[in-house]
């Protein structure tokens, strides 16, 4: 929904600065789709257990802060003619993200789309996050959906895999980050941005 991967790569780059260590984009990159545990083992893999991870990602979240109260939470295009359309359809729709919940309600609510979800989960509330299935089969029990009936959008490889593990109906969207072969092929479909996602829903019968 959030167009946030290249200000997470500047945003970290600008904390590693004040503590005059390079953080690659490639380390960020890698990190993608992860979720705080799994963000830190990446960075440590690469730049040492004595990197400090929570005070560098304390300030990689304020530079974020700071872009955003002061240009908007930068939004993919597409997002809100398609939660538009979903909005006149008979669907739930359910917000299931990596992200913890304070900064994830507060992106949502910046780009003032949070009343669209009937649900919203976070990685801070499961045990097991991307790429295992269960933030998605937590959403569709909450949805009381089936999950072979669930589409879900990612533009992580994580995602990916994690949606296709719970039986669900997988959509690429791919981002800076590109799923491997083997996992794009797990993707039902795949489209170069939400607007190409809301022509395809427009062709299915529902």
């Amino acid at each position: 929904m959030f167009d946030t991967e290249r200000l997470a790569i500047s945003a970290w780059e600008n904390a590693g600065e004040n503590f005059n260590i390079n953080i690659s984009e490639d380390i960020v990159i890698e990190t993608i789709g992860l979720d705080v545990h799994g963000a830190e083992k990446v960075f440590k893999k690469h730049l040492g257990d004595s990197f400090p991870f929570s005070e560098a990602r304390k300030l990689r979240i304020e530079y974020t802060k700071e872009f955003i109260e002061q240009n908007g939470v930068p939004v993919k295009k597409g997002l809100y003619e398609l939660l538009e359309f979903l909005d006149e359809k008979p669907v739930l729709k359910a917000v299931a993200t990596s992200t913890e919940r304070e900064r994830t309600e507060n992106l949502l609510s910046s780009a003032m789309i949070k009343d669209k979800f009937n649900i919203i989960i976070c990685g801070d509330e499961i045990s097991k996050c991307k790429p295992e299935p269960d933030i998605f089969l937590a959403v569709a029990r909450k949805l009381g959906c089936n999950p072979r009936e669930c589409l879900v959008l990612e533009d992580s490889e994580n995602g990916i895999i994690a949606a296709s593990k719970a039986s669900m109906v997988p959509v690429l969207i791919p981002d800076i980050k590109y799923p491997s072969n083997e996992v794009e092929k797990l993707a039902v479909e795949k489209f170069n941005s939400l607007i190409e996602v809301k022509e395809f829903i427009e062709t299915l019968n529902f």
